[in-house]
């Protein structure tokens, strides 16, 4: 089939829209968990929020693997090379479980180190509420990581919708956890904890039964267990999805040294970063749904050695995501009181909260999609080392150093960190772009 004509606007929207719920149901957990866990208090919202910061650091090798096999499965796909693309769902498989297995292990051995490492003393509240909701959350690695391989290998087939109802039911399962656990049982951050966990176990179940039956689609994972290791194919879900761990393992470090800074000033501005961090999660919804058609796309494009439609497809997305980023961010900075309002928060991190949300609805409306969106058609191609490059050099040099700057040597406090995160996002965009126009990630080989 002629790559050109592969995906009219009603495939487009038949892709997208699930995309993009389920982004939203994703983004649900997190929020009925910071909500419902701000009625204990705001030493528990602060223990979750900076649990939840190391925990995204420490499955970022699940969304790394899931990420290459997309990109690897989608261009064999694109190809026409179904027997291929199979065996690589498999081997993305073994990978995902294997990493995910040893990753809850060393956590569950060194959660208490991890924690003292990286956030020094802090208050004994939430001390107590961080290591409570860290080993039990931690118990959910296997589960994420099989849940997100699953997905990833339905979306490669164009499958969007099969994921997103997968999500909604987790969704509810786990909202209706927290109301059992935290509300009627009153176990506070583990019964927050535990909602997620038995959510995840659930949505790992549940994608391995369906990519096992027969109505699966062109990708199977029928006969999983009599099909052996094959190194070559790890190898080059490997080359992609390595590069893209080690952009967001280092993004995230340089996110726990800014998380950090803000609890120097203490737990009105962990609390206020906290609930910033997840309104302003929303916001990317979509965006991250855009970003997903985007990997999805063009490199199934690229596998067909289609880059003109690669490159037809990346602009559409982007004017999309662009002006639907536009109408989130306004209406967040419409809706910016009572939103705040919902959290339990003291007057000066209400204060704090809404300072941080104007800063970071701006730059997001500038720069996000240039940021993160349009870098998954770089790793869609292959260029993931310059992704990788570019972040890591962006985070630490332009968000950590500002920030750093900004908080002591101008004294604007937490604010500082938004600020940064502002001038990250504008250099890193015109980075990502100068990149795409000229080039060089045509040059680039997966399979």
């Amino acid at each position: 089939m002629d790559g050109s004509l592969r995906w009219t606007n009603q495939e487009l929207f038949r892709l997208l829209w699930p995309l993009i719920l389920e982004q939203s149901f994703n983004v649900t957990i997190g929020i009925a968990d910071t909500v419902m866990v701000s009625t204990v208090g705001e030493a528990a919202v602060s223990g979750v929020s900076l649990v939840d910061a190391i925990n995204v650091l420490l499955v970022i090798a699940f969304g790394a693997l899931a990420t290459g096999g997309s990109v690897v499965v989608s261009q064999y796909i694109g190809r026409k090379d179904l027997p291929n693309a199979r065996n690589a769902s498999k081997q993305l498989m073994y990978a995902s479980l294997g990493v995910s297995v040893v990753i809850m292990g060393l956590t569950l051995c060194c959660y208490r180190l991890l924690l003292r490492l990286i956030y020094g003393n802090i208050a004994v509240d939430v001390a107590d509420a961080a290591r409570t909701y860290f080993w039990i959350s931690a118990l959910g690695y296997p589960f994420l990581a099989v849940y997100n391989a699953g997905a990833s290998l339905f979306r490669s087939m164009g499958n969007s919708r099969t994921p997103m109802l997968v999500a909604l039911l987790v969704n509810g399962l786990n909202i209706g956890g927290n109301a059992l656990f935290i509300v009627e049982f009153h176990l506070g951050v583990a019964g927050a904890a535990l909602a997620t966990l038995i959510s995840r176990a659930f949505a790992a179940v549940t994608v391995m039964v369906l990519l096992r039956s027969r109505n699966s689609g062109p990708i199977s994972l029928r006969g999983l267990r009599k099909t052996p290791l094959d190194p070559a194919m790890i190898r080059r879900i490997l080359n992609i999805g390595i590069p893209s761990g080690l952009e967001s393992s280092l993004f995230q470090i340089g996110k726990l040294f800014v998380a950090r800074l803000v609890s120097t000033f203490g737990t009105p501005s962990i609390a206020a970063n906290a609930i910033t961090s997840t309104i302003g999660s929303c916001i990317y919804m979509p965006g991250q749904g855009f970003g997903m058609a985007i990997l999805i796309i063009v490199g199934q494009c690229v596998g067909a050695r289609d880059y003109m439609g690669a490159k037809r497809y990346t602009k559409k997305l982007l004017y999309v995501t662009y002006g639907t980023l536009l109408l989130m961010n306004a209406l967040i900075v419409v809706c910016m009181e009572p939103l705040v309002r919902c959290f339990n928060l003291s007057p000066e991190a209400k204060e704090l909260a809404k300072g941080f949300l104007l800063v970071h609805c701006v730059s997001s409306s500038l720069a996000w999609p240039l940021s993160f969106a349009l870098p998954n058609a770089l790793r869609a191609a292959g260029d993931a080392r310059y992704c990788m490059l570019l972040a890591s050099i962006s985070m630490f040099t332009v968000r950590l150093s500002l920030s750093y700057l900004l908080a002591f040597g101008l004294g604007l406090g937490a604010m500082s960190v938004w600020l940064g995160m502002a001038g990250d996002f504008l250099v890193r965009g015109t980075a990502y772009t100068w990149r795409w126009i000229h080039g060089r990630w045509q040059t680039k080989t997966v399979i």
